[in-house]
């Protein structure tokens, strides 16, 4: 009996649904800069105006930008030692891939409306609805070693839950805070980034240590 592992019919290669990933959020990060237009055939005066009118625009694509960049780099990360995925986590991956490739819309909506609340709980819920897939996505991938090329070390899985876990209680708090307050709701988006910085250091940190235990 030869030693290649049977694959089940609902079953597939990692690195295709990541070619498949890229391209979706290539797409997303495309379509967010369609919004970003100035009429033609303007004077001086008439373009200083305009160009005032489409910063909110420049702000939203900006953030959403940021946010679908750092998706795509944790479920990168995510699968860096996965090869086979089964069910489970190809409709996980859709799911996430469809959210993302909605984020124009609630992006478009921040830049137009950027003071109503309705807008700003509406990007809310779709950022923390992301995060919160591909936080199911962390667990699942986690507790399925054999789906990949090596187990995933328990204090890596641990800290890539905390940084996913921070961003869905974060925006998904965003989302009644916005109705008391939009521009606090917003403002509270910052807390993310300490909390990032901190999960984000010390996730390289034990990434690099597992790399040197390997070698």
């Amino acid at each position: 009996m030869n030693d290649v592992r049977r694959v089940r019919d609902d079953e597939g290669s990692a690195p295709r649904l990541l070619a498949l990933s890229d391209g979706v959020f290539a797409i997303a990060m495309t379509l967010l800069a369609l919004d970003i237009t100035v009429p033609d055939g303007l004077d001086s005066a008439g373009l200083a105006h305009a160009l005032g009118e489409v910063m909110p625009k420049v702000w939203a694509y900006a953030l959403s930008l940021v946010v679908i960049a750092a998706f795509w780099r944790g479920q990168y990360q995510l699968f860096h030692s996965v090869r086979d995925v089964d069910g489970t986590v190809i409709r996980l991956v859709l799911l996430s891939l469809g959210l993302v490739a909605l984020m124009p819309f609630p992006t478009t909506l921040l830049a137009e409306y950027p003071d109503l609340p309705q807008a700003v709980a509406i990007y809310s819920g779709a950022v923390a609805a992301m995060g919160a897939v591909q936080l199911t996505l962390a667990v699942v991938v986690w507790k399925r070693p054999w789906l990949g090329t090596s187990p995933l070390p328990d204090a890596i899985a641990r800290n890539d839950v905390a940084d996913l876990g921070a961003t869905v209680l974060v925006f998904a708090a965003a989302v009644p805070l916005a109705f008391v307050s939009p521009t606090g709701a917003k403002l509270w988006w910052l807390v993310l980034v300490p909390v990032r910085f901190v999960t984000g250091k010390r996730g390289k940190r034990l990434r690099e240590a597992a790399q040197r235990f390997r070698a």
